[in-house]
């Protein structure tokens, strides 16, 4: 079962003027929570240039990746692999909205 964007979503993509990315929330995440980009990197078991990298949207996220940030950071896989994916696909230049369904 696909599920609808959710309303905070939506608030955000108004906020941001257009589409969350992985560089957003990982940026916005480590801000929140007052971090340096050298210990959010040390947290995530990156680099803080490949931190920088991906804030500065140079560098993309995998899927497996945002995956394993989700997990250390305790926000939503789901969510988190969605935009990553979304991500990839706005780089291709495919207008695709990725859905979330939980499997059976």
């Amino acid at each position: 079962m696909a599920t609808k964007k959710s309303e905070a979503i939506k608030f955000m993509e108004k906020l941001c003027g257009g589409p969350l990315t992985m560089a957003m929330i990982m940026k916005s995440h480590r801000l929140c929570e007052e971090m340096t980009q050298e210990k959010y990197a040390k947290q995530l078991g990156l680099s803080k240039q490949y931190l920088c990298d991906i804030e500065k949207g140079r560098r993309l996220v995998s899927p497996q990746l945002a995956a394993k940030i989700a997990k250390k950071t305790g926000y939503s896989v789901e969510l988190y692999v969605k935009i990553a994916i979304e991500d990839l696909l706005r780089q291709q230049g495919l207008k695709y909205e990725v859905r979330v369904s939980k499997a059976a």
